[in-house]
């Protein structure tokens, strides 16, 4: 199957509740998702606690259960927090193989490699684990997810060379990051010859919603690009890549991304010129740099909005002095009736240890409760 590099990430589907990450809207996604094949494109990705773990569902339903089997390809993982036995690994596998109805993974992931996942998955023998399902047919590549630094990806692909395949955090803004360490993690990969899967080419939406200067900036030198575009288009241009996911929750973005992927071109020079200087730019008004991704909300006890109380204080703090009132504190108002509140965060620390941006949570919640209580 020729595949083009850009993927559908099944991580933030349209939904009918906004407050709901479970209410995946079917119908848009299927409209979606139909779309995409038609154009050519092929590569699905899901995990098992996507979309308050009905993502593989959706998937089933959406695309496995409407289009040949080998129209498509599709990738799930395997996540450390939802383990403790050697017993655990087939029972998630299995269920996610009911749940997506699929007879077999395409792309089959270790999710979110970091030190202490790393230890768990090496405790239960998960890469041997893989290894045999791949040999019994039901694993076609199996590769894992990494949000750690440079030296354990390092140490990782020189302990398990059979893995194939290795998905990093990658964008413009990260790139020279010294906590994400995208470039240095891209170089890595390149060097033990492994392929790389990007994720978050967009930051959680943070390179889709820019400063006004760097909008200014991408529109004068390609008015009919959209601002997204850059990061997707940055992403795809490094050589070593081989899907770029974009989650993508309605059908105007699918339809941006397609536009120009379809026929991709990678970014030339002066493009280049033109990233740099935007992360430059934008590395100055992020405060929290959250991605969204939400794997801190499934286990909070006190039900706390976290992604969303960051972007709503990342955009406040991003509003022009002069503007007097702004909208974000209204917004985080009506969250609370739904979920706890930035103040009741009672320090448990399980978001933390299993933010894949290794953020100090906590301290930010303070910060954010802090903010929006005046």
């Amino acid at each position: 199957m020729n595949q083009k590099k850009l993927g559908f990430g099944l991580m933030r589907l349209p939904l009918r509740n906004a407050n709901d990450a479970a209410s995946i809207d079917t119908e848009m996604t299927k409209q979606m998702v139909d779309t995409f094949i038609e154009n050519g494109f092929t590569y699905f990705d899901t995990a098992w606690m996507y979309c308050g773990f009905k993502s593989e569902d959706a998937a089933k339903e959406c695309l496995v259960d409407r289009h040949p089997r080998d129209s498509f390809t599709l990738a799930t993982k395997l996540h450390a927090e939802f383990i403790s036995t050697k017993a655990d690994r087939d029972k998630i596998f299995n269920a996610q193989l009911e749940k997506t109805g699929a007879g077999f993974f395409d792309y089959y992931l270790l999710h979110d490699i970091g030190r202490n996942h790393y230890k768990i998955f090496t405790e239960l023998d998960c890469f041997q684990w893989l290894a045999e399902k791949k040999r019994q047919g039901l694993v076609k590549h199996m590769g894992f997810s990494f949000h750690d630094d440079a030296a354990l990806l390092d140490q990782v692909l020189t302990e398990h060379p059979e893995m194939e395949f290795v998905q990093l955090q990658i964008n413009y803004l990260d790139w020279s990051s010294p906590s994400i360490q995208s470039g240095l993690c891209y170089e890595t990969a390149a060097r033990h010859g492994v392929p790389v899967f990007v994720m978050e080419p967009v930051k959680g939406g943070t390179l889709a919603q820019v400063p006004a200067e760097v909008a200014e900036m991408f529109r004068a030198y390609a008015p009919q690009m959209s601002i997204p575009s850059w990061a997707i288009r940055f992403a795809a241009s490094l050589d070593n890549v081989q899907i770029v996911l974009s989650g993508m929750s309605n059908m105007e973005q699918l339809l941006d991304n397609i536009s120009y992927m379809s026929d991709f071109k990678p970014l030339n020079d002066q493009e280049q010129a033109l990233v740099s200087r935007a992360a430059a730019v934008i590395g100055g008004n992020i405060a929290i740099p959250c991605t969204g991704c939400s794997y801190c909300t499934d286990g909070c006890p006190q039900k706390i909005a976290i992604p969303k109380y960051f972007s709503l204080y990342n955009a406040d703090r991003q509003e022009i002095k002069e503007k007097g009132w702004t909208p974000q504190g209204t917004y985080y108002d009506r969250l609370t009736e739904d979920f706890g509140r930035a103040g009741d965060c009672i320090a448990c620390g399980q978001c933390e240890r299993v933010c894949p941006q290794h953020l100090p949570i906590i301290d930010h919640l303070k910060t954010v409760a802090g903010h929006f209580g005046k």
